[in-house]
């Protein structure tokens, strides 16, 4: 027999289906009614009977039972307890043997020989440090004290040797003031010679006419100056005593110094006449920076 299929494909039903989910709600249904009855029968409370017995006899009540004494307890006293003072032990120290103690006591006096011997040498290394000390700190005393005193001795060489070099050079500043202080007089327009002016050689005017220009100067001397470096001036009056001209021959390396000297040949005018009642014609002023200290 040939079979036909048709789509969509429907899965039959089972035989029995409903029969079989009634014989299974039954079930249950007798299961829920089994367990309710067996639960409410156990929790059902008994039902007590009660009853009372009579005799035909009389008999007299028997006696209500009598309270029974109160006794009341005695306090306990207890005695006093009693503390026992222990005795004082009393122990006896150990009796040494002789030749333990003299065993023992010459030990200790080794060690007591030691810890002194000990104690002396550290003494001893002691003392000795503090001369090694000292004797250091003398030798350093002794080499500041010997550099001081070199220093000392060369600061006085350098300023003997400083004084005689200025003395030096003031001697040859004014040999030259006074050669130049009477010069001969410059020559004219016209050709005609020059004349000397006034006596060669006059050291008053030339100690007059520096110490009038060293009243103008107006200059400190800088800290750490090397030296006393002069500046040279050649100065040409006029017969009235005025500066007519003035020529820088000679600086002295600090131009401040230059200038100041400068403006006090120029405020020293007019120049005193010399000897002869004439202003020589030029002179040549010679001047140091620390003389102005002085």
């Amino acid at each position: 027999m040939k079979k036909t299929f048709t789509y969509p494909y429907v899965v039959p039903d089972e035989p029995g289906r409903w029969s079989a989910l009634a014989l299974a709600a039954a079930m249950h249904a007798a299961l829920f009614l089994f367990l309710w009855i067996g639960i409410r029968w156990q929790n059902e409370t008994p039902v007590a009977i009660e009853a009372e017995v009579w005799s035909p006899d009389i008999r007299e009540a028997a006696p209500r039972p009598q309270p029974e004494p109160v006794v009341v307890p005695k306090p306990v006293v207890e005695p006093p307890v009693v503390k026992e003072i222990p005795k004082p032990q009393v122990v006896e120290p150990p009796v040494p043997k002789p030749d333990i103690a003299l065993e023992q006591e010459k030990k200790r006096k080794e060690q007591q020989k030691q810890r002194e011997l000990q104690a002396e040498q550290e003494r001893k290394d002691k003392l000795k440090a503090e001369e090694k000390q000292q004797a250091e700190q003398e030798a350093q005393d002794k080499k500041k004290l010997e550099a001081v005193k070199k220093a000392e001795a060369d600061a006085k060489k350098k300023q003997a040797a400083d004084a005689a070099a200025d003395q030096k050079r003031r001697d040859e500043d004014m040999k030259r003031m006074l050669g130049q202080a009477a010069g001969t007089g410059a020559a004219t327009s016209t050709g005609t010679a020059a004349q000397s002016q006034g006596p060669r050689g006059d050291p008053s005017y030339a100690q007059k006419v520096g110490a009038k220009i060293k009243s103008n100067i107006n200059f400190n001397v800088p800290e750490g100056l090397s030296g006393n470096p002069a500046v040279e001036y050649e100065v040409s009056l006029l017969p009235d005593g005025s500066v007519g001209g003035m020529r820088k021959t000679k600086s002295s390396g600090v131009p401040g110094f230059d200038d100041a000297v400068a403006r006090a040949i120029e405020k020293s005018e007019p120049y005193p006449r010399d000897k002869s009642g004439k202003v020589p014609p030029s002179f040549i002023g010679i001047h140091r920076p620390k003389d102005q200290q002085s």
